[in-house]
Formats: structure tokens, sequence, C-alpha cells
């Protein structure tokens, strides 16, 4: 039995962004958990279901590789999204809870009063070029990283962070109620589980201070517009002493001056004049890979035939297939004619007959017979 597409699991379109995805997951979560259907085994199945497709979605990398190469991309152990009920779901889970309720510890506290940093998302615009032979780049980014005065603990030098007498350094609070026992954020050291009698001077407390960090972008050839990169532990530091989040690259490609992409295919439009339209003849174009591909041009030709420059495209993403280059001629009118010129353009046009040029003279004699049968229909009747 094939596997239900993860976007139709979670009933949300493709195009949907991450609080819509979350949004979509959390109602779902709601209605299909097994604590809300006690005996339906079917709910079961459901909830692992939507459970699996959310931790594949939520993940940049994840999500992209499925939108690609769909489940397959996961298949032998290539990671795909959790089965059952494993450590991602309970995280996942329990945000849910915490965005719904305020409650259910979530990721942050753990009683060590360290919080992941933000994850950072960086435009960069590049060349075609660029893209087909890939790039080093360095970037400036401004961002936040641990505060080296208290080393990111937030505290004064010499002291240290306290455990909170509220929570007892649990970062959450308990209440009984029937049945059930719920948790909460501890409101005292708002789920860090412990609080600072003498912040830091530099950082005011935070364990961290902003700065602007250079960085290397490795951009492999092949990439297309919208692609995108992440660079693990490269965004916010975090919050006395957590770990860091990560850095998206959100790559976007400059419009080029010949040529127009289509996935590993580029395009490009070449104007030819009359005369080499119906002699025949050839010229030159550029190549992406700074070559020059040559282009024969039969007699004859017309307005949009496409001609076929194999593997002379943009490189396959990890890969070593090409795409192809295709050159559309467009036959240009001339213009700015002098008496010569008109002279024999009218002896050509007394000499044209419907060898010559088959489809006007074609056209306008099915257009005679069209008129012809009007006059006919519209005329007296005996």
């Amino acid at each position: 039995m094939s596997k239900r597409c993860y976007y139709e699991s979670l009933e949300v379109e493709r195009s949907v962004d991450d609080g819509g995805l979350k949004q979509a997951f959390r109602k779902l979560a709601m209605k299909w958990h097994p604590d809300k259907n006690p005996g339906d085994s079917s709910c079961e199945v459901k909830f692992k279901e939507i459970n699996e497709a959310y931790e594949v979605l939520k993940d940049p990398n994840k999500r992209a590789a499925y939108d690609r190469f769909g489940h397959a991309a996961f298949e032998q152990g290539n990671g795909g999204g959790g089965h059952g009920f494993g450590s991602d779901f309970a995280h996942t889970f329990s945000d849910i809870f915490e965005d719904l309720f305020g409650m259910g510890g979530g990721r942050r506290g753990g009683g060590q009063g360290r919080e992941r940093g933000s994850d950072l998302r960086y435009n960069m615009e590049i060349t075609l070029e660029e893209a087909f032979e890939g790039k080093n780049a360095q970037i400036r980014i401004p961002t936040s990283v641990a505060c080296e005065t208290c080393s990111g603990t937030g505290a004064k030098a010499g002291t240290k962070p306290k455990p909170c007498t509220t929570c007892g350094g649990a970062g959450k609070i308990r209440h009984a109620q029937g049945f059930f026992t719920l948790e909460r954020t501890c409101p005292a050291c708002q789920g860090r589980g412990q609080v600072i009698d003498d912040p830091c001077a530099s950082c005011s407390g935070a364990g961290r201070v902003t700065r602007e960090r250079m960085l290397s972008v490795n951009i492999p050839a092949g990439v297309e517009d919208g692609t995108r990169i992440r660079l693990a532990g490269e965004g916010e530091a975090g919050l006395r002493g957590g770990p860091p989040g990560d850095l998206y690259i959100f790559l976007s490609l400059a419009p080029h001056e010949f040529f127009q992409r289509d996935g590993a295919d580029l395009h490009c439009r070449v104007p030819i004049s009359m005369a080499t339209a119906a002699l025949g003849g050839e010229f030159e174009v550029p190549a992406i890979d700074g070559s020059k591909a040559r282009v024969k041009v039969p007699g004859g030709t017309q307005t949009g035939r496409r001609f076929r420059l194999t593997s002379k495209g943009m490189p396959v993403l990890r890969s070593k297939q090409m795409g192809d280059m295709y050159v559309q001629v467009s036959v240009e009118t001339p213009q700015n004619l002098t008496k010569k010129q008109r002279e024999l353009l009218t002896e050509f046009e007394k000499l044209s007959s419907e060898q010559t040029q088959p489809e006007s003279a074609g056209f306008f004699s099915r257009v005679k017979e069209f008129l012809d049968g009007l006059g006919t229909k519209g005329g007296p009747s005996d």
C-alpha cells in the first residue's frame, strides 16, 4: 500500500508556510490524539501518520528533499519522519501544548536556564554563471554571540546563576486537578530553572551580545532559484550558554542578459535576417560555460523554430548530468529600406508564388473562399 502524501495527511497545500503548517498539525493532533479517542485503534494510526508528516515538513532540509523526491527521499534508512512516538515527537507535542495551554515543560527549561538561539535567514542573490560554476562566498552577518565577559552565563564575573526557589530549578510548576496533573512554565524564572541576582554588565544578563561575523558559504553548482542552504549552529547564540540556532541562506538568481532558465535547461532568443532565414546560414551564440556554440539555419526557416544544443545547459545539482540549451530564432523584418532595396523587394514580391510563400498564399486563399461564401449566403434569393 502506497504512503499518503504528507501534505494531504496534514490537509494543507504545498505552498503552506511554517505558521500554517504548525497550526494544521495542532488542530489535527488534538482531534486524533489517542487519549481523546480511547479504544479506537484507527485514531492511533491517524495520529502517527500526521506526526510523521509534520516531523518531515517542519524541517526545511527534509521538506526540500520531500518536495523533490517524495517518500523515496527517506527510504532505506535515509532519515524520514519519526514512526510512532519517539523523542522527536515528545518535543513536538510538548511545544504544541505549550502554545495552546502554557503548560508541559517544552524544550526550553530543563532546569539549566539555557535556551536555544533563534534561526536566522540571509537572502543572497547570485548570477546565473555563479549558479553554473558554484562558488564560495563570504558574507557578513550581524548576530548574537556568546558574551565573552561572562562566558555566556549571564552572571557577573565571580558569581553564578542560582536555582529558582519557586520551581526548585525544574523550570516548571505542577498542579493537580482531579485526575490530571498539569504543568506550566514557572513565572518566576520563565522556565529557565535559574535566576541571576548579579547580571553581567556587558550583556545585561542575557549571556549574549550582538556582533558582526564573517562566514564562508559554499554554493554548489546547479543551485536553482529559491534554494535554501543550512549552516548548522551559525544562527543566533542561545541565552545563557544555550545552543545556537541555525543560519539559512536563501538564494535567488539575478536576471540574465541572454538566457532564461527552465530547470536544468536554458533558453535564448536570437533574431536573424530575412535573407538568412530564406537562404540558410549560420551564426554563433555564447554558452553559459563561456564557450561559443555554432547554430546552422536551413533555408526556409520560420520564426519560432528552435534548435537544441545538447549538454549546453545547467548542471543538475549533485549530479554529473547537464541540461540542454535551446535557441529560438525570430525572423526580423527589414526596416529603413533604401530605394534600391525597395525596388528589389518589389521585384521579389512580383516573382513570388505559392511555392515560395505557401503559408501566406494558402491562408489568403482560404480567406477569399470564406468571404465568397458569406457573399453567397447574404445575396438576394431567386
